[in-house]
């Protein structure tokens, strides 16, 4: 009778584990350090640092490190909460760059130049699309933390970014933060980031884009409280030589008074209020609002049809 042969036991050996597999320590300083060195060994030649952050993704890790990536793009270094750099331990260590957006002339022409860097690195890395668009709405909400002319370079580098679709214009919701609004600093870089957004695109592709984003009708709320009027819209942005913008804020009131309006007079129908009390409604709105008569004879009037259709069903 023949014996069963035994099965080889793995007891006692230790298994070697695939490099893929080991879980690296967390180490963004390394990261960090290793794209200075490569940023600054090109002297701010565009083309080198696009060949470098071309080479460089085959050996680092943009995916794990991609706000760091972007961090150091713009501001020239890791940052930490609040817009401040963070400095290395290490005083014979470099934390920061000045080959970034903030190292950039206030020019359009060279924002435009550095624009360039973000294209190309998304278009070879397409993974970091979605990475990209987080770290800027980062970098906007820590506005305050910079100085004044990073401010505008950021402000028109993302009008930039925007106007050649390379980003949503969802990456612009934090500017609706209230501490932003109330230090004016919303304002001041939308007003910069249209401008720029105006002279590459037409009125009618932002407001596309804003609706897109579901910003459109939130437009207003870049004027602190005690300002917040389409009045000071208009003033503000005509004045900036920006009417397309102030134009298309008109409109989107409008639209929204005339809804409301519109709403309101068909409860009043609904309800059935009194002749005077709806043509007083309708006095007091086209006085606040400074609408147009012959608009809302139309609009009363279609309104009354549509409650006399419901009223015969």
């Amino acid at each position: 009778m023949s014996q069963k042969a035994e099965k080889p036991s793995l007891s006692g050996t230790r298994l070697k584990t695939r490099k893929r597999d080991e879980k690296e320590k967390y180490d963004p300083s390394l990261f960090r350090d290793a794209i200075i060195a490569g940023l600054n060994e090109t002297d701010g030649d565009l083309d080198l640092v696009s060949k470098y952050l071309d080479t460089a993704g085959a050996k680092l890790d943009y995916r794990r490190y991609a706000d760091v990536l972007f961090d150091i793009l713009v501001a020239g270094g890791q940052l930490a909460p609040g817009g401040s750099i963070v400095e290395d331990p290490d005083p014979n260590k470099l934390s920061k760059t000045h080959v970034c957006v903030f190292g950039t002339e206030e020019s359009i022409d060279k924002l435009k130049a550095f624009y360039d860097i973000f294209y190309k690195l998304l278009r070879r890395y397409k993974y970091l699309e979605k990475s990209f668009e987080e770290t800027l709405k980062k970098l906007i909400l820590f506005l305050k933390g910079y100085h004044e002319s990073d401010q505008r370079k950021l402000a028109i580098i993302t009008g930039v970014f925007l106007a050649t679709g390379f980003c949503s214009a969802k990456v612009l919701s934090n500017l609706f933060e209230d501490h932003l609004v109330k230090d004016g600093l919303s304002l001041d870089f939308a007003t910069m980031m249209f401008r720029v957004w105006l002279e590459e695109r037409d009125i009618q592709s932002i407001n596309g884009a804003l609706k897109k984003a579901q910003l459109d009708t939130r437009l207003l709320e870049l004027f602190p409280l005690n300002k917040r009027s389409l009045e000071n819209f208009v003033v503000h942005f005509e004045k900036a030589r920006l009417s397309p913008i102030a134009d298309m804020q008109k409109a989107i009131s409008t639209s929204g008074i005339r809804k409301n309006l519109q709403k309101q007079l068909g409860e009043m129908i609904k309800d059935e209020e009194s002749v005077e009390e709806m043509l007083r409604f309708i006095q007091e709105q086209i006085k606040d609002n400074s609408l147009n008569d012959s608009e809302i004879t139309t609009m009363v009037w279609n309104t009354i049809m549509a409650a006399v259709a419901v009223g015969k069903r």
